[in-house]
């Protein structure tokens, strides 16, 4: 068996709370996300930068919120989905296997939510394999053209036989979203419901993991007084049996 461990986080911007009070956690984000031990890493609200942020913070990081997470060894991958007055911010993927090339798409649905999908294609054991990373609006119909949408793209960017994994912030239950994806042959882990937002006391899973061409095998969320203060989303950690050729 060949297991692809996959993580999907939504990091809040690297930064907790509002005001003169508010707190930077990438720190902390950085050690968390090597705790994954993940072979993909799909991240949410990442910062490529923010000047305000950057001269409030006397530790702010030098490099893109993207290096900065990334192991050792990973390879990072950014697109940008909104710009703001201060700076920018989108999806990313870090990868521990090499990257064979990333697109973006613009999937925002209106002028008050900037929001797109970052698709990458891996080499994990030598077999092609294709993350799509997403995070969809807070408005429910905004969200159903985009599902439509994300399914338009898997149509018509990926081969339909090679492994496929779509993670990232849905911003919906996992009832809604599944029912959406089926049609794709996307399917999570079944019978398992993992609240992950809010994260000091988690009530809905608005954080999902989706695939085909591989077998779920696992799904767990970390829990405890760290991983509830570091974003308002606690991470989502999915395994996948992926059949290797020659294995």
């Amino acid at each position: 068996m060949t297991v692809l461990r996959v993580a999907t986080y939504n990091i809040h911007k690297g930064v907790q709370g509002l005001g003169p009070r508010r707190r930077l956690e990438i720190h902390n984000l950085g050690h968390a996300v090597e705790q994954f031990d993940a072979d993909i890493v799909c991240l949410q609200e990442v910062r490529k930068m923010h000047r305000r942020e950057e001269s409030f913070f006397t530790r702010w990081p030098d490099l893109p919120q993207a290096e900065f997470l990334a192991p050792e060894g990973y390879t990072p991958v950014y697109r940008t989905n909104a710009v703001t007055r201060h700076g920018e911010h989108g999806n990313a993927m870090l990868s521990r296997w090499p990257v064979v090339s990333h697109q973006h798409e613009d999937m925002s649905d209106h002028s008050f939510e900037q929001r797109g999908l970052l698709h990458t294609e891996v080499q994990f054991h030598g077999l092609a394999v294709h993350v799509v990373v997403v995070h969809l609006g807070l408005i429910r119909s905004s969200r159903q053209r985009q599902l439509a949408q994300l399914l338009r793209f898997v149509e018509r960017e990926l081969p339909i036989d090679a492994p496929l994994v779509v993670a990232g912030d849905f911003n919906d239950t996992e009832r809604f979203v599944a029912r959406a994806l089926a049609a794709s042959g996307l399917a999570a882990l079944a019978g398992q419901r993992l609240p992950t937002f809010p994260s000091r006391l988690p009530l809905m899973q608005f954080d999902h993991v989706f695939a085909r061409g591989m077998r779920p095998l696992s799904l767990t969320v970390p829990r405890g007084p760290i991983w509830s203060r570091m974003s308002d989303h606690l991470p989502l950690i999915a395994e996948f049996d992926v059949l290797v050729r020659g294995r």
